[in-house]
């Protein structure tokens, strides 16, 4: 072939992610950074990268490194990003409104980005062997331990940083419940005391009608005593 294999027919252990909102052009960027670098090199680069599609390419690359550990049998250590390429996808037409009842063409781009991992050839494995050992162990494996040491120490602290803000919520609810049985303590009291004032107020009053009626009755007796004998007579 003139201009060799084609990049869909390459060797090796692929994962794609389609239609990325982002425009092909800046996961190119990205992806020319990591082409040819071997996987812990190439994690590396990555999760340091200051780019938001560096976040999509990196789960694109966890990806090929899982189907090349799990469906073919090739340690991670062993890998290295043979071919990684986006592709253009659909593009979302959208409208936003100018001048004069004017309308300008908004083009929101997507992409498909594909990677793939190879095992490394029988030399380059021997010189990565080497050179693990002359720099006393430090390599590859050190560099994939260590990556997997700070995402487990990443993924404990979101742990506990949520685990945290449940138990405050939990506490601000029970805090808010204490104020709620308090209010409604001082409602039921203030009842309480109602019923007692109007207690007092109404029992004076019963027993004092009683005796306004004696009294009337005290004096309507004296009355009849006091008139004359002749209108008795008359009656």
């Amino acid at each position: 072939m003139a201009f060799g294999v084609k990049t869909n027919e390459r060797p090796g252990v692929r994962a794609q992610v389609k239609y990325v909102r982002v425009s092909a052009y800046k996961a190119r960027e990205v992806l020319d950074l990591i082409r040819g670098e071997q996987v812990a090199r190439a994690l590396e680069i990555l999760e340091f990268a200051e780019r938001d599609i560096a976040r999509v390419i990196l789960k694109c690359l966890e990806s090929a490194i899982a189907n090349a550990e799990h469906n073919n049998a090739i340690p991670a250590d062993e890998l290295f990003v043979s071919a990684c390429y986006a592709d253009e996808g659909p593009t979302l037409k959208r409208w936003r409104p100018r001048a004069r009842g004017r309308a300008t063409r908004i083009r929101k781009r997507t992409c498909h980005i594909t990677i793939i991992v190879s095992r490394l050839s029988a030399e380059q494995l021997e010189t990565m062997r080497a050179h693990e050992a002359a720099s006393g162990g430090r390599g590859n494996r050190a560099a994939a331990e260590a990556r997997r040491q700070r995402v487990a120490r990443s993924r404990q602290a979101k742990a506990e940083k949520k685990a945290t803000e449940t138990e405050h919520d939990h506490d601000d609810h029970d805090h808010d419940d204490h104020d709620h049985e308090g209010h409604d303590h001082d409602e039921v009291t203030d009842e309480a005391a109602v019923e007692t004032v109007e207690t007092v107020d109404d029992t004076p009053a019963d027993e004092a009608a009683p005796t306004a009626v004696a009294v009337d009755e005290a004096d309507t007796d004296t009355a009849e005593a006091d008139e004359p004998a002749d209108k008795k007579d008359k009656s």
